[in-house]
């Protein structure tokens, strides 16, 4: 219920009555002729007393009929304002369309009187109407919304769905009232109506979640080859100090472990600066051809080690893109020796190149890198480019992974405005896709 009050006025039957007296005052001049002529006819013989009588009420008739037009006009005119007010004005609905986010205009029921476009995209048809709680349920809204009608001010919510899928939303709920013609500036109106906007926080919450997550799992990465090289050096100094064998061993150890956060904080610096390029995409062209076999030549004497062969089918011609050549070079590096760590069992792996048309019938280049080890399975294939995502944890560790690998190549192809796909079949050996958009001039004779 609100606090506003407003001045009571007439209703249309004071009105219409108030005309009429008004009406009969502003003619009583010729109300009086018709009368003293009417007396003038009666007392001359002339006409006689009906007929005088008749003629005086068909002037107050005359007079009153005159009265009730601009009654009924008023009437219409208070009727049509009473109606607007139920209805944003067109203005309003400008502002609220002109908003990104979905935004509901409900008058003090609750009862929705417009949604914008976002809103009818993002909630499905909203019928003007109706009240907004078929469209926003959170019960949480809705007492935040009955606190708006009867106070006035202004609330912020959050709330979270679980269906279908889970979301974050925050709605900001205020009065939108309008200065009324006449009104001193700054008189608000009694019946204006509430604004209810929605965003999206799923995005920002999964953000903040994966950050946490980076955070949590960098730690424990440091952690545990720091606390097994502590161990060490505490056992070194204290039972072992001369133990000749076990000092070897243990300082072996200590290498291995070192070496191991040595390559994680390398994989996260270089994580760190290319999230710094991110938004800068490479202007410099390189030849792709020459970076995937220079990055073959440098995997050789691993791939030998592994006993497994790397063939390739690459064009002879230049294979010009736009990019960052060390970059590229650090994405096929990554690929190609984690295709020989974990593939080595298939003995091949096998690289080539090809063009096809791409988004907006635009030239790239795909290459294929594919092994034939065990394959990985189709659920752990869209977390693959997660930082510290593993499918096997004990392996990883044993080939010396760190976890940002993938991530590492996802981002430095969101860079060049290349991506990345990923197809596995179980026993069979998995396949990646580099795609990337071509120089065009380099297309022409292939």
């Amino acid at each position: 219920m609100s606090d506003d009050t407003t001045a009571t006025s007439p209703g249309p039957a004071d009105s219409e009555g108030f005309d009429h007296r008004e009406k009969i005052y502003a003619a009583r001049w010729v109300i009086a002729m018709a009368i003293v002529l009417a007396a003038l006819g009666v007392v001359s013989g002339h006409v006689s007393i009906l007929a005088a009588a008749v003629a005086i009420v068909a002037v107050l008739v005359a007079v009153m009929l005159s009265a009730r037009r601009p009654a009924i006009r008023a009437r219409h005119a208070a009727q049509g304002a009473a109606g607007a007010a139920l209805w944003p004005d067109t203005g309003m609905k400008m502002v609220v369309d002109a908003l990104p986010d979905p935004c509901f205009i409900v008058d003090r029921r609750g009862i929705t009187r417009y949604a914008n476009r976002a809103a009818r995209e993002r909630f499905g048809k909203v019928r003007p109407g109706d009240p907004i709680s078929f469209r926003l349920r959170p019960p949480a809204l809705l007492e935040a919304l009955d606190r708006v009608i009867a106070d006035g001010g202004t609330e912020r919510i959050e709330w979270s769905e679980k269906v279908p899928t889970e979301r974050w939303l925050e709605a900001h709920i205020g009065p939108v009232q309008t200065v009324e013609d006449g009104r001193e500036k700054g008189a608000r109106r009694a019946d204006g109506f509430i604004l209810v906007a929605v965003r999206d926080l799923t995005e920002q919450r999964r953000l903040e979640r994966m950050r946490a997550d980076f955070v949590a799992n960098a730690s424990h990465e440091l952690r545990t080859p720091l606390a097994s090289l502590t161990g060490f050096i505490e056992t070194l100094q204290g039972p072992a100090r001369e133990d000749k064998d076990a000092r070897e061993r243990f300082l072996g150890i200590m290498l291995e472990q070192a070496g191991r956060m040595r390559r994680l904080i390398d994989d996260l610096l270089s994580l760190s600066r290319i999230e710094l390029r991110a938004h800068v995409r490479p202007q410099a062209e390189i030849d792709l051809g020459s970076v995937i076999r220079d990055t073959v030549q440098a995997l050789e004497p691993l791939a030998a080690k592994l006993d497994v062969e790397i063939r390739t089918d690459l064009p002879q011609k230049p294979l010009t893109i736009l990019g960052d050549r060390d970059e590229m070079a650090e994405v096929f590096q990554n690929i190609v020796e984690n295709a020989l760590k974990y593939g080595a069992s298939g003995k091949y792996i096998d690289i080539s190149v090809y063009s096809e048309i791409g988004p907006q019938n635009a030239p790239w280049w795909a290459v294929k890198v594919k092994d034939y080890g065990p394959g990985i399975e189709a659920a752990h294939l869209p977390r693959l480019t997660e930082r510290f995502y593993r499918v096997d944890v004990a392996t990883s560790r044993e080939m010396k992974g760190t976890g940002l690998g993938l991530a590492i190549v996802k981002h430095i192809l969101t860079r060049h405005r290349a991506r990345l796909d990923i197809e596995s079949t179980v026993g069979e050996g998995a396949c990646f896709y580099v795609r990337i958009p071509a120089v065009v001039r380099e297309l022409a004779n292939v």
